[in-house]
């Protein structure tokens, strides 16, 4: 299992839009994606209009190849895309530890 972490800000004041739209696009579009294993979204407290997104996939080429080259990714980007003020800075991370 690999986790992709996105850094996404958006423009001030659409926070509950985002909130919305982000759910409803991992759910329904990024769900689908062959090798995703789950999610978890996460609003600054300091910086509200900086999110992080997490997504638990079960290789770098279920995200990059399947979902980023496949049709599923213009689906996303239509929904979430609107909302960023920057393109998100995305990477990818090997877990070496963590806790349920």
């Amino acid at each position: 299992m690999i986790l992709e972490v996105a850094d996404i800000r958006i423009a001030p004041g659409q926070n509950a839009a985002f909130d919305e739209a982000i759910r409803r696009g991992v759910e329904t579009v990024i769900a689908k994606s062959p090798g995703f294993l789950g999610y978890h979204v996460g609003r600054g407290i300091e910086s509200p209009e900086r999110y992080l997104l997490t997504i638990r996939w079960e290789t770098v080429a279920h995200h990059m190849k399947d979902f980023r080259e496949g049709p599923l990714f213009p689906e996303w980007r239509a929904i979430v895309g609107p909302f960023f003020a920057a393109p998100p800075v995305v990477e990818h991370f090997d877990v070496v530890a963590g806790a349920a």
